[in-house]
Formats: structure tokens, C-alpha cells, sequence
């Protein structure tokens, strides 16, 4: 682990952005450029005391995870995330796999979507990075260990997690997951993950195994989905997706149609949706 060289790309990469390039508001006058470090310790989801001895040449060796955060934080490419892992001393994430690092162009879009909830996934269904929208209307998929970050995953082996969705709605998300999973497995058969996810989902949901053996193939599309929020009720909402092809990475937007009912209830979520609501993940 190369401290110096560590600390100076940490101060550099955050002296480089401003608030309002990671969606930050901008805050009394500063005195120097760049984000504080408590920004980029609240953005990375770790404490200040551990970024700033970081950036002091003193802290710990920075787990895998906490270096996917930094890099998310910073929104560094992947070649200076590459970077990062090696100034630690760490191998980076194979990259003819789906990638795990958020492209900074998703980032900057996801940034900029205040008022409505939006998160990236993989195509496996991998949440990578939720806006404040999207965790009061799903809560933070983020705060869980990483396994159960996959959509797929909590919808099969989680039973708590379909209670966002009204019941007549469900088989129809089910089936949708499993098509969409065998789309990505086919598209990728030298990838292990996608095979993997599948022979962990057939032993452990017989639900899971029936809808596989059905053979339906569909990718994540727009569609329309309904969500029962335990504050704000039932809310129509208009689902877009927009593809990352390289990085194999999806960003899912919800909108709702002016003048209607869950228009509304959608900003009544804005409003109170950054307390925590403890709702399931979906």
C-alpha cells in the first residue's frame, strides 16, 4: 500500500469537484476548491475520521468495498479506479465481467434527478447507486451487505421484499426478473456470475426453478409498475430504463404523468421521504 501516493490522488481527486457535481447543495462560501472531506466521507458511506486519515497518510488498508465507495465518491473512471485498487495493493475488478464501478455519466444523470427516484443497476440486477428518491421509495438497497443488493436475489429468497408491490402485481415482477436473468446468462455465458445467481436461486426458490424451466426471455424495457408506499399509498409510476452497454449497467428511472394522483403523492414523498421509513427493499 503506497500511502503517499494514495493520499495525494484522494486529495486531488476531491479537490476537482464541486457540490453540484455529485449533487451536493453548495453550501456557505468555501475557502478552498473541491469537496470537504466530510462530503466525500458522506458520499462514500464511511466515517470522517477514517477519510481524513486517508488523506493523512495514516489510516488503514481500505477494504474492496470501501475502495468501490471511494470510487463512486470521486466519480473516477474506471481507469483511475483501476489506479486506486493498485495504489493499495489491490488487484481491480476484472473488467469483461459486468462492472461494478458506476460510469461517471450515469453518476452525473443520477446526480441531477432530484424529484424523482432513480438507482443504476448491473443487468443482473445489482443495485450500485440509489438517489435520495429512490431510497424513500424502495428504502436504502445500499445499506445491506452486497448479496443482498440484488433485486433478483431479495425477490426470490426475501419474502418481505414483495411488500412493496400490490399482490396481483407480483407473479407478473416475477416472471419478469427470471426472463430478464436468462436474457444476461445467454448474452454472457463465459461470465460466472449470471450462472452462478441462476444455480443459487434454483436450490433455494422452487418458484424461481418453475418460471426458469418456462424458458421466457425479455430484457429490463419501460414499463409501468404500481408500488404500495406505507406512507403515500399506491403510486402508478412510469418506468424508464436507459442502457450502458459497455459497463453492462442500467439506469432505471420512476416518473409519474402530471395531474394525476400519484403525481402528487410522489411529491409528498419528496417531502418526506428522506426520513426513514423503513420499507422493504425491492
Amino acid at each position: 500500500m503506497n500511502r503517499t501516493e494514495l493520499a495525494d490522488f484522494l486529495r486531488r481527486g476531491r479537490a476537482r469537484l464541486t457540490p453540484s457535481d455529485v449533487g451536493l447543495a453548495p453550501g456557505a462560501r468555501r475557502r478552498t476548491p473541491g469537496l470537504r472531506r466530510e462530503e466525500v466521507a458522506q458520499l462514500a458511506g464511511m466515517s470522517v475520521d477514517y477519510y481524513t486519515r486517508l488523506e493523512q497518510r495514516r489510516g488503514p488498508r481500505p477494504s474492496r468495498q470501501m475502495l468501490s465507495a471511494l470510487a463512486r465518491a470521486l466519480r473516477l473512471t474506471v481507469d483511475e479506479r483501476d489506479h486506486l485498487y493498485h495504489l493499495v495493493g489491490e488487484e481491480p475488478p476484472r473488467r469483461e465481467t459486468a462492472s461494478t464501478h458506476v460510469s461517471p455519466g450515469l453518476m452525473l444523470i443520477l446526480d441531477r434527478l432530484v424529484d424523482t427516484p432513480a438507482q443504476v443497476l448491473t443487468d443482473c440486477g445489482e443495485v450500485l447507486a440509489q438517489n435520495a428518491m429512490a431510497r424513500a421509495l424502495t428504502h436504502d438497497v445500499m445499506s445491506r451487505p452486497r448479496p443482498e443488493r440484488n433485486l433478483v436475489r431479495l425477490y426470490f429468497l426475501f419474502p418481505d421484499a414483495r411488500g412493496l408491490f400490490p399482490p396481483e402485481d407480483r407473479p407478473d415482477h416475477a416472471r419478469a426478473h427470471v426472463a430478464n436473468l436468462r436474457a444476461v446468462t445467454a448474452a454472457r455465458p463465459d461470465d460466472p456470475e449470471p450462472a452462478a445467481l441462476v444455480a443459487e436461486l434454483r436450490a433455494g426458490s422452487e418458484e424461481f426453478a418453475r418460471l426458469w424451466d418456462a424458458h421466457e426471455v425479455s430484457m429490463r424495457h419501460r414499463a409501468t409498475k404500481r408500488f404500495l408506499h406505507p406512507v403515500v399509498g399506491l403510486l402508478d409510476l412510469d418506468c424508464e430504463v436507459l442502457l450502458s452497454h459497455e459497463h453492462h449497467q442500467l439506469l432505471v428511472v420512476h416518473t409519474a404523468r402530471p395531474d394525476t394522483e400519484s403525481y402528487e403523492r410522489l411529491r409528498l414523498l419528496r417531502v418526506v421521504g428522506l426520513q426513514d421509513m423503513a420499507s422493504p427493499a425491492v
